[in-house]
């Protein structure tokens, strides 16, 4: 996406296109990984050396606010983004660590409206494993 597209997605969403939050932006809704905030950080910094941890995690939280980018805990305590907002599940490669994006139909899950005693607004299946793509 170039920095006009990208600085006029971020206009519709009523978020104001600073050079910072272009930077932020053109990482993390540009990558097929799921990074952390550090990893955004290390990567908009190496770009903006002047730029903030502060300026990048509120960036962050920002994008998730209107709906730009989702925030998943896959793990206690990791915290990632993920810029695909189209429902979709998640294979976890527990050697790697890597996050890869499972389709949607890929996965069948049956019977959420029978739950008892919960409404449930949204779901997402995480698998954990060992990929062998590319071994």
């Amino acid at each position: 996406m170039t920095r006009h597209a990208l600085a006029h997605l971020l206009s519709e969403h009523g978020i104001q296109p600073s050079a910072q939050r272009l930077a932020v932006a053109e990482y993390v809704l540009d990558t097929d990984a799921h990074p952390p905030a550090d990893r955004v950080f290390a990567e908009v910094r190496s770009h903006i050396p002047m730029i903030s941890r502060a300026t990048v995690y509120n960036t962050l939280n920002l994008l998730v606010r209107k709906g730009l980018l989702r925030q998943l805990v896959l793990a206690e305590g990791k915290v990632v983004f993920d810029p695909h907002m189209a429902p979709h599940h998640h294979f976890v490669d527990e050697v790697t660590g890597e996050i890869h994006d499972i389709p949607w139909d890929a996965l069948e899950v049956r019977k959420v409206e029978a739950l008892k005693g919960v409404k449930v607004r949204e779901y997402q299946v995480v698998l954990r494993g060992t990929s062998t793509r590319g071994r």
